[in-house]
């Protein structure tokens, strides 16, 4: 059984496209049976959208298999009075959910993915914070990568902003265990151990799967391009590093 991350292990950070034998490894999957979930940090659309999206650049699965952070959210993030950070599409998208923005006095600021943040924003966050708001991120993400650069991902943002405050975050996608159990509930295994989690982002995704006993495939086709950019030593490692997805066609 597998789970699947997106971006940098399906489809390219560059362009969205494809990357080289994603397509192959999901129609292969299919064709013997194999129980897998796609999951995936996406936040800029709604979940139907980037279903379609998907499909249309060719990969072809049961959209029973896919899960996001959008469709946990609720679960995790009672209120609907938040101020919401990250790209005007994710701001829109929580929008048309049903969430209210409340700029003065909101219950919660929930951090999505922006390569642009400013000094302003990480201020007001802060400042929110310390009133009493809760921090909730829709992932944790540890490098989010646009336009050939890595800029710090939500996890990392999450990280400062709980530093500089003292006060404890929340995730509602990747690596949360309520998130994963949903997942694991999509494939229908009765233990983690079962499942085999296959991303590009060691620290966002990889890591917290191995917490809960999943195997872990670290590909090279996204965020991290080098096999000495995995810094943790000792046993917390990947089970196995591969240059992209194409190696598990073998």
């Amino acid at each position: 059984m597998f789970f699947i991350d997106v971006q940098g292990t399906l489809i390219t950070d560059l362009d969205k496209t494809p990357i080289a034998g994603a397509i192959g490894f999901i129609e292969r999957l299919n064709r013997k049976n194999i129980k897998y979930a796609i999951v995936t940090n996406n936040t800029k659309e709604p979940s139907h959208k980037f279903i379609k999206y998907l499909k249309n650049l060719g990969f072809s699965f049961d959209e029973k298999n896919y899960i996001d952070p959008l469709m946990v959210l609720s679960t995790i993030l009672k209120t609907r009075e938040i101020k919401a950070y990250g790209l005007p599409s994710f701001i829109e998208t929580l929008q048309e959910m049903g969430y209210e923005t409340d700029s003065k006095n909101p219950e919660a600021i929930l951090i999505s993915v922006k390569k642009d943040y400013t000094s302003s924003e990480f201020a007001e966050m802060i400042d929110f914070v310390l009133n009493g708001t809760e921090i909730f991120g829709m992932h944790k993400t540890s490098i989010y990568a646009k336009d050939g650069k890595r800029y710090p991902g939500v996890g990392a943002i999450l990280e400062m902003i709980s530093f500089a405050t003292g006060k404890n975050y929340k995730i509602i996608g990747k690596p949360s265990p309520i998130f994963y159990e949903k997942a694991k509930n999509i494939v229908g295994a009765n233990k983690f151990e079962d499942i085999t989690m296959v991303s590009d982002d060691w620290i966002g995704d990889l890591i917290g799967a191995g917490d809960l006993g999943m195997k872990k495939i670290l590909v090279l086709s996204g965020k991290i391009k080098k096999r000495d950019e995995v810094l943790n030593s000792g046993s917390n490692q990947p089970d196995r590093i591969i240059n992209s997805v194409q190696e598990l066609l073998l």
